[in-house]
C-alpha cells in the first residue's frame, strides 16, 4: 500500500481528505493518506504546499515525487533538498477560475464599465462612450502555457483580436503568436488590454518596467493574475500617474497579503483583488494528484513535470 503525505496547512485537510480518498480509489490505487508528523522513510508521495510543514526533503528517501497543490512552484523549485521529481498543479478548476477572472476583467475594461458605475448622476452620456466591438479591440496575453493559452483561446472566441507572447514559439488556433525579445516588443505595442499569465522566473522578474510600459499604447489597461514579481511597482505607479497606463487590475503581489499601507489600495486607477483568479479546487486538484500517482506507479510520463532549469 502506498503512503501519501498531505503536507499542506492543517485547516485545509477537511476539504481535501474526502476528495483525495475518492480520487485515489477511482484511479485504482491502494493508498493511505497521512498527516505530519510521520516517518519520512515511509512516504511514497508528498502532496505539497509552500505553506505546509515540509520544506526539507532530505529525509524523504523513499519518496517518488512531490506533487504541488499550487500552479506556481517558485518557492520550492530552487530548494537544494528537493531531489525528487516535482509536478506543479494544473487542473480544470484552477484553469476555469483563471479564464473566468480574466474574461470578466477584460470585458469590464473593454466596455468601460467602471466609468458608468462612477457616473450614476442622471446625466445621459452616450456620445463618446459607445465601446468598439471586440473585433476592433486588441488584447495581448503574455504567457501561453495551460492557463494563458486557455485565456487567449476564450478571448479569441469572443471576437477579440488576440496576440499571445511566450518565451519559446507556440502555435494556437485563432491567436497571433509571438516569441522572443523582438516579439515581446511587438506584442506590447499592440496591447490595448494586456493580460500577464507568466511564471515567476529570473527572466520574467520586472518584465513590465519603465521601458516596457512605455511600449504600450497610451491609456492601456493591465490585468495581472500571474505573479506579483512580473511588474515593477514603482514604474507602474509612475505610468498610472502620467496616463501612460489607464488602469491596472492586480490579483498578485510581491508581498501577500498586500500591506494596508500599500499605495495600490487607495489609487483611483488600481483595482486590487486578493489572489482569487486561480484558486486550487480540492475536487479537481485531487483527481490530478491521483492521476499523477497512477502514472508514476505505471512508469508513464507524469503531468506537468517541472523543468528545474526553466523554473516551471
Amino acid at each position: 500500500m502506498l503512503t501519501v503525505l498531505f503536507a499542506d496547512r492543517t485547516q485545509n485537510w477537511p476539504a481535501y481528505e474526502g476528495a483525495l480518498t475518492a480520487a485515489l480509489a477511482e484511479a485504482g490505487l491502494a493508498a493511505r493518506l497521512v498527516l505530519p508528523p510521520v516517518d519520512p522513510g515511509s512516504v511514497d508521495y508528498i502532496v505539497y504546499s509552500p505553506r505546509g510543514p515540509v520544506q526539507d526533503f532530505t529525509a524523504y528517501t523513499r519518496t517518488k515525487a512531490v506533487l504541488s497543490l499550487w500552479a506556481g512552484v517558485e518557492r520550492v523549485v530552487g530548494n537544494p533538498t528537493l531531489t525528487q521529481p516535482l509536478c506543479r498543479m494544473v487542473d480544470q478548476g484552477l484553469e476555469r477560475g483563471m479564464v473566468e477572472w480574466v474574461t470578466g476583467h477584460v470585458l469590464r475594461a473593454h466596455l468601460n464599465i467602471d466609468f458608468f458605475l462612477s457616473h450614476q448622476d442622471g446625466i445621459w452620456r452616450q456620445a463618446g462612450h459607445v465601446p468598439p466591438l471586440a473585433q476592433d479591440r486588441s488584447v495581448v496575453v503574455l504567457g501561453l502555457g495551460a492557463l494563458g493559452g486557455a485565456c487567449a483561446t476564450t478571448l479569441a472566441a469572443l471576437g477579440f483580436k488576440v496576440t499571445g507572447w511566450s518565451r519559446t514559439p507556440k502555435t494556437l488556433p485563432g491567436i497571433t503568436c509571438l516569441a522572443g525579445a523582438e516579439g515581446l516588443r511587438e506584442a506590447l505595442s499592440r496591447a490595448e488590454i494586456l493580460v500577464t499569465v507568466l511564471p515567476n522566473t529570473p527572466e520574467t522578474t520586472d518584465l513590465l518596467n519603465a521601458t516596457t510600459l512605455a511600449l504600450l499604447p497610451r491609456g492601456a489597461v493591465i490585468l495581472n493574475p500571474g505573479r506579483g514579481t512580473l511588474i515593477d511597482d514603482a514604474a507602474l505607479l509612475a505610468a498610472l500617474e502620467t496616463g501612460q497606463i489607464g488602469h491596472a487590475t492586480l490579483d498578485v503581489f510581491r508581498v501577500e497579503p498586500l500591506p494596508p499601507e500599500h499605495p495600490y489600495w487607495a489609487h483611483p486607477k488600481v483595482t486590487v483583488t486578493p489572489h482569487i483568479a486561480a484558486e486550487t479546487r480540492p475536487a479537481s486538484a485531487a483527481r490530478v494528484i491521483a492521476e499523477n500517482i497512477r502514472r508514476f506507479e505505471a512508469g508513464e510520463v507524469p503531468l506537468h513535470l517541472v523543468d528545474r532549469a526553466r523554473g516551471y
